[in-house]
């Protein structure tokens, strides 16, 4: 962005709001107005942040108190995690269970994402998908952007599965998920793979891959002669299903929020996401 650079007005703590301020004012808004509204700090406290230099715009440090920003096409981040700076734009988690389809509107009548979104004044949609019968962390949002960058296949977010399947699993097994195998459509390996227990019937296996690849999961662990009877989403990039129980959702914290936004500008170079996939 040009035009919100030095010369604008140095601030002071006693300086009151100009009036003519608003998201269409030529010369944007000033930095302090915008964070304090989307609820990073109080105005005083983040001018303290610029004068130390934990903030950027764009990617470059800001140095002066009278920084005029454009809310809708800046991107600001605070000691490197990301700033949603629309309020309007909301983000839940979900524990999807299974039986339900990854859409908001299934062709066939079988149960969709729909009742899940239902108290929410905002229309939202899921970010990616999950097979029917898979159970787990699913993303739903009103933020086209976000949804759309990190449900790309190009993009490799991580997500981590843990799979229930039958037979005992080997560590011989276990290699060769993450050493790679061949599968119809081209070879794949896991970034990691964990054998969580076993018993002569059943063994349960944690995955954590960045592939989109439809039923990759199911796929691999077939390939490998133990069949999935039940699987489940545990993670997805920065984000943790925790306890959150089966068929519930809750909104995200800002400082998933944070991680997230943070993960899904790190392509553009606005803000890098710390260690999101160095040790994969």
């Amino acid at each position: 962005m040009t035009g919100f650079h030095e010369g604008t007005h140095p601030m002071n703590d006693s300086e009151t709001p100009d009036a003519h301020e608003t998201p269409d004012a030529p010369e944007g808004i000033r930095l302090q107005k915008v964070l304090a509204a989307a609820g990073v700090a109080s105005r005083r406290v983040v001018e303290q942040y610029i004068v130390e230099g934990r903030i950027r715009v764009n990617g470059q440090t800001v140095m002066e108190l009278g920084r005029r920003i454009d809310p809708e096409n800046d991107k600001v981040d605070v000691d490197g995690t990301a700033i949603q700076l629309d309020v309007s734009k909301r983000y839940v988690m979900l524990n999807k269970p299974t039986g339900v389809v990854s859409s908001m509107r299934d062709e066939n009548d079988r149960p969709d994402l729909r009742r899940f979104t239902e108290d929410y004044e905002e229309r939202l949609y899921n970010v990616g998908r999950l097979d029917a019968e898979t159970s787990g962390l699913l993303i739903l949002t009103n933020d086209g952007e976000l949804a759309h960058v990190l449900a790309h296949p190009s993009f490799g977010v991580t997500k981590v599965y843990i799979a229930k399947v039958e037979g005992t699993v080997t560590a011989q097994t276990i290699a060769k998920l993450t050493k790679g195998i061949e599968l119809e459509d081209g070879e794949i390996a896991a970034d990691k793979a964990r054998l969580l227990d076993t018993s002569r019937d059943s063994s349960l296996v944690e995955l954590t891959l960045h592939s989109g690849r439809n039923r990759i999961v199911r796929r691999m662990l077939a390939a490998v002669g133990h069949p999935v009877s039940e699987l489940v989403r545990r993670q997805f990039g920065p984000l943790h299903l925790g306890t959150l129980p089966a068929g519930k959702t809750r909104e995200l914290s800002k400082i998933e929020l944070g991680a997230l936004l943070t993960l899904s500008r790190r392509d553009s170079g606005v803000a890098e996401a710390p260690g999101e996939q160095e040790n994969e």
